[in-house]
């Protein structure tokens, strides 16, 4: 008898045991701080946190900038949709996969590309440390990868909605049909109702999702659409932005002349409007005033989200990282666009508030979208992941470490890259050909520098910089918008390449 009461002792101390481990390992779990991933396409620096250009009313981005840590002068690794975002969530380099141009959701991660084969996705790297994932909307160049989130709500098709005639610009420009494909680039006010935008609908299954119960950590991503093209959103935000009130960004003329021919291909965007166009048939004004109107437009969306968050029970255990993808030209160096290495192309608002983050801070020195993966594994408390080619911002956010040695490297192709470092500019295209410029008199990049003999020394500084590691095209990345593109990767890989058929500049 005394036996048999012993062994239930034992028994019920076992099961006991194991409970109080089993709620320990869960209120460990739960007790990591959640993240919230938010991606706005094409967005530029003119938010009021930032440049506030042509007055700018974006008080959600004010908002969410009191709350944490605003970078100015972040960077991205590619000035194109595709190979930006499969930098960040990869958390390599474009020189390091050959990932230059568009690239299937799918055929990011693949057997033939030794670089990708077996990497871990940002959100696959949470997933794998315990977090429920979820993701909404335009995350990766069209969503996601299969099976990346646990939970995805997906993405509505291409960028609309759309009115049954185009506004104002055909898609084609001075392109040739059948080569250069027909870019969603158009404006004007549409469609009646918020509620009817697809960032709308991602919105509130974003609310519904920080709603929820969880027994785990949670990663939330949610993509906004606008403001990518087309720059079309209900008239109320056209009302906020009166056309007489509109300024119009610097432009001069004969800007590229000192531009070697390389750079002169890559900017050659015949799809896109050109700026002497748009002065000339009065549209330019009309194009910031959509653009300014969409920015309006994603920030009272962004209001919503911050809305639920701070009402729900995460408020005071989650990292919000907003980023965005490029920046985007609205005349500047002649055309209304991306797809370049000038400053105005690269650089895009980068934000992080939440637990052990300061509050109300701006950080001008130069960094890299490729920081957010280190960046967010640090202020999670998760093992840094070795594959990872950015480095971690807690320190700088924090204690402003590394302000002067910071830099950041953008690619556009094969061995064409912008080293932005010390207030200067310096590009080095594949054929050696360059260009330099001194942000401190010429913040405009409007006078090329590259042969002053002046900056001789800290052009070479800067050159030592370049990456080392200048892969070859992904066989399954393409650019087709533009010849260059398509002549490099035949020079580079020595292979011919299918057309590829295009809805929009980004699909």
């Amino acid at each position: 008898m005394k036996k048999t009461f012993l062994l239930l002792v034992l028994v019920f101390t076992f099961i006991f045991s194991c409970s109080n481990e089993k709620k320990k390992v869960v209120k460990d779990e739960v007790s990591k701080p959640n993240v919230l991933f938010i991606a706005v396409d094409d967005l530029n620096n003119w938010i009021s946190p930032i440049d506030g250009f042509s007055n700018a009313k974006t008080p959600n981005f004010d908002r969410l900038a009191a709350m944490g840590v605003t970078f100015t002068n972040a960077h991205v690794q590619a000035p194109l949709c595709g190979p930006s975002r499969a930098s960040i969530m990869s958390g390599l380099r474009p020189s390091t996969t050959g990932i230059y141009g568009m690239t299937p959701d799918n055929k990011i991660r693949r057997p033939g590309n030794p670089a990708t084969k077996d990497i871990t996705f940002l959100p696959e790297y949470f997933r794998d440390n315990g977090y429920h994932t979820m993701g909404i909307g335009k995350l990766f160049h069209i969503h996601a990868p299969d099976s990346v989130f646990i939970e995805s709500g997906g993405r509505v098709k291409g960028f609309g909605p759309y009115p049954e005639k185009r506004f104002v610009w055909d898609g084609f420009g001075k392109g040739i049909k059948g080569t250069h494909g027909r870019t969603s680039t158009d404006w004007g006010a549409f469609p009646e109702h918020d509620t009817l935008m697809p960032d709308h609908q991602s919105v509130n299954w974003t609310i519904e999702r920080l709603q929820r119960e969880y027994d785990k950590p949670f990663f939330l991503g949610l993509g906004f659409l606008r403001v990518h093209v087309p720059l079309y959103v209900p008239q109320k935000w056209f009302d906020l932005h009166p056309l007489e009130s509109i300024e119009t960004p610097p432009y001069l003329a004969d800007d590229l002349n000192d531009i070697p021919p390389v750079g002169l291909q890559i900017n050659d965007l015949p799809m896109m409007p050109s700026t002497e166009w748009a002065k000339e048939s009065g549209e330019w004004k009309k194009i910031v005033q959509a653009y300014l109107a969409c920015m309006s437009y994603v920030d009272y969306e962004l209001g919503r989200v911050l809305d639920a968050f701070e009402d729900s029970k995460y408020a005071d255990n989650t990292i919000i990282v907003l980023w965005s993808d490029h920046g985007y030209r609205l005349g500047e160096k002649g055309t209304f666009a991306k797809h370049a290495l000038w400053e105005t192309a690269t650089k895009a608002p980068l934000m992080f508030a939440g637990p052990n983050v300061p509050k109300g801070k701006k950080i001008e020195a130069p960094v890299e979208m490729l920081s957010i993966y280190p960046t967010l594994l640090e202020l999670s408390g998760l093992p840094a992941y070795a594959r990872n080619e950015g480095n971690s911002l807690v320190a700088m956010m924090q204690n402003d470490e590394g302000l002067e040695a910071a830099r950041a490297i953008t690619t556009f192709g094969m061995n064409n890259h912008a080293i932005k470092a010390d207030g200067y500019r310096y590009i080095r295209y594949e054929d050696g050909n360059e260009e330099f410029y001194d942000h401190n008199s010429d913040p405009n990049e409007w006078h090329n520098k590259a042969y002053n003999p002046t900056f001789k020394n800290k052009i070479e500084e800067l050159k030592a910089l370049l990456p080392k590691t200048n892969a070859k095209w992904d066989a399954e990345s393409n650019y087709t918008f533009q010849p260059y593109f398509v002549d490099q990767k035949k020079r580079v890989n020595g292979e011919s390449v299918k057309p590829v058929k295009v809805i929009g500049a980004d699909k």
